[in-house]
């Protein structure tokens, strides 16, 4: 099981690999995000490869035998796994190849093929590219890399946490966006093994609810349809690892709308000048709709997870 220690460990194994992102205060805007309580913004949308997933992915690969790099890695991504996996295989001279649904933007897989990794479109939604993936590992003897279920990776996102915990001490409650879980349950787990009295909530899109039906029905449920936009917010089901640790470790789950994550990611670059894909809108989303209400003076810190421009159409 995921624990502090592993996510300390992950951090010094990672530490060259993977920037520092800043945790900013929404200071000095036009429109705040959220009135009376202030407000951070953990950037990493600023992170190498353009989001969260190189520290998980980093963690993985080098964590990993030379023999197992060597036979090269494979996974299945809505864009931004895909691009921490294919960082981390080139610095480590390891082959990669990535399976990807066809609704992963195209600017997405045209980055993966400049950071040098192998793209095969499988299947209208991330589930049916894993499921390629996995056959692809099995059937090759290539080094499956999970995007969200691998203990792993799932260390080296908690990562987050930690740095949101050194550069925002008084934070109170975070806000984190899910896909299928591996980024909250790593911060999360950071978070309460650290500070045990800070609030945790993750959001989901309500095209995509993975994870709040799972934690209501109290088992893990597989979604029939996928009616999001969020592309890398939307596996139809999770996987028991990440549930169990979101029904320990994330105080509630809160859904948004496709339009207001995009309104979110406007609102971001009109105020700070950054391009956030849709999916990174989701933490500011659910502050400025209300989805999420804090008290007066609550210290918030948003995770901004990826950057893209498909939040700005």
């Amino acid at each position: 099981m995921l624990d502090l220690h592993t996510i300390q460990m992950a951090e010094d194994r990672i530490k060259d690999a993977v920037r520092r992102t800043p945790c900013l205060r929404a200071r000095f805007f036009h429109s705040p995000a959220v009135e009376h309580a202030p407000l951070s913004l953990k950037l990493e949308c600023l992170q190498v490869s353009g989001s969260f997933k190189a520290r998980g992915a980093s963690n993985k690969v080098m964590s990993l035998s030379e023999k197992e790099r060597a036979r090269g890695l494979v996974t299945a991504s809505g864009g931004n796994h895909g691009l921490g996996v294919a960082y981390a295989g080139r610095r480590a001279a390891a082959p990669v190849r990535v399976y990807l649904p066809a609704s992963t933007p195209a600017a997405k897989a045209a980055k993966l093929e400049r950071w040098g990794a192998r793209i095969v479109l499988e299947g209208e939604v991330w589930d049916d590219a894993n499921a390629a993936a996995q056959r692809a590992a099995e059937r090759e003897g290539m080094t499956y890399v999970h995007p969200f279920a691998d203990p792993a990776v799932m260390a080296g996102q908690g990562t987050v946490g930690l740095e949101i915990l050194e550069q925002c001490a008084a934070v109170d409650t975070v806000l984190v966006s899910i896909g299928g879980g591996g980024l909250i349950s790593g911060v999360a787990t950071a978070l309460k093994g650290s500070k045990p009295g800070v609030r945790v909530i993750g959001i989901e899109p309500s095209g995509a609810p993975t994870l709040k039906r799972s934690v209501e029905a109290d088992r893990l449920v597989e979604l029939e349809a996928i009616t999001t936009d969020a592309n890398s917010l939307a596996p139809r089901r999770s996987e028991q690892i990440n549930l169990d640790i979101v029904r320990d470790r994330v105080d509630d789950i809160v859904l948004v709308e496709d339009d207001d994550m995009r309104d979110a990611a406007r609102w971001l670059w009109f105020e700070m000048g950054l391009a956030i894909e849709l999916s990174a809108g989701a933490a500011l989303a659910a502050l400025r709709t209300g989805a999420y209400r804090p008290d007066r003076d609550e210290n918030l810190c948003a995770v901004v997870c990826g950057a893209g421009t498909d939040g700005l159409v």
